[in-house]
């Protein structure tokens, strides 16, 4: 394989740069076709997000900036940007079949405001800059039900004080779970944080999908096996420019 294989090891960059935070999760799944292969060989290089250089120029534009934590697949990202054709997209996710199937939807479906970080986003999120990201998406991540796991969980304080810098006044931090304990601690945690607002104002709010999120087939399987799915939308507090 290339370079994609070889840019951690045991969840800590290698090759020059700097060590990072542990990461919990799977890295690899199934054995990938050849065809998915080749997208990571051929495809990942040109899609690749580089902390070293400016957003602007790997995009080529000024516009209006998501990052998507965790992107799975990449279904709900790929929609995202391909509904908001204006606007680019970030998406970061360590499990490398994941990478592979977003550069597929990609290859589909032409799309070019995609950059993608294949590792763990507390990786990159210093490289983002304050107020440069007009919303976040943290969709359906793992749970880690256990007590004894709390401390893997993703939406921990320190991210949100990240992502708190990151998104500007007015803009958007969006969560998503099918699972009781994520839904929870997801909630619990967004709440706490002084520089998010709940914007719910009602029940439904939180249990519909919103309008301008796509549907996936995850969430399709979760609606068939009777998991009720959740939605926190919440605004970064503050006067936008």
């Amino acid at each position: 394989m290339a370079d994609h294989d070889a840019v951690t090891k045991n969840g800590v960059l290698i090759d020059g740069m700097p060590l990072g935070p542990r990461f919990y999760g799977r890295r690899k799944g199934r054995p990938l076709r050849a065809s998915m292969k080749r997208l990571l060989d051929e495809a990942l290089p040109q899609f690749a997000f580089d902390p070293a250089r400016p957003i602007d120029d790997q995009f080529g534009h000024k516009a209006d900036r998501y990052l998507e934590i965790g992107f799975g697949g990449g279904e709900h990202l790929a929609g995202l940007a391909a509904a908001m054709p204006d606007c680019d997209f970030i998406g970061a996710e360590p499990f490398i079949n994941g990478v592979a199937s977003l550069l597929r939807h990609i290859d589909e479906q032409q799309l070019g405001n995609i950059r993608i970080w294949p590792d763990d986003v507390r990786l990159i999120m210093p490289s983002l800059g304050a107020a440069s990201l007009a919303g976040a998406f943290i969709m359906f991540p793992d749970p880690w039900p256990k007590k004894r796991h709390a401390a893997r969980r993703i939406l921990q304080t320190a991210l949100l004080d990240q992502l708190a810098v990151m998104i500007r006044p007015g803009g958007r931090l969006v969560l998503a779970s099918d699972d009781p304990t994520a839904k929870s601690w997801l909630l619990q945690a967004a709440t706490a944080h002084a520089d998010f607002m709940w914007t719910a104002r009602s029940p439904q709010d939180w249990r519909q999908r919103p309008a301008e999120l796509p549907e996936t087939r995850y969430m399709k399987k979760a609606d068939r096996a009777e998991r009720q799915s959740s939605w926190f939308l919440f605004q970064r507090c503050g006067v936008a420019d």
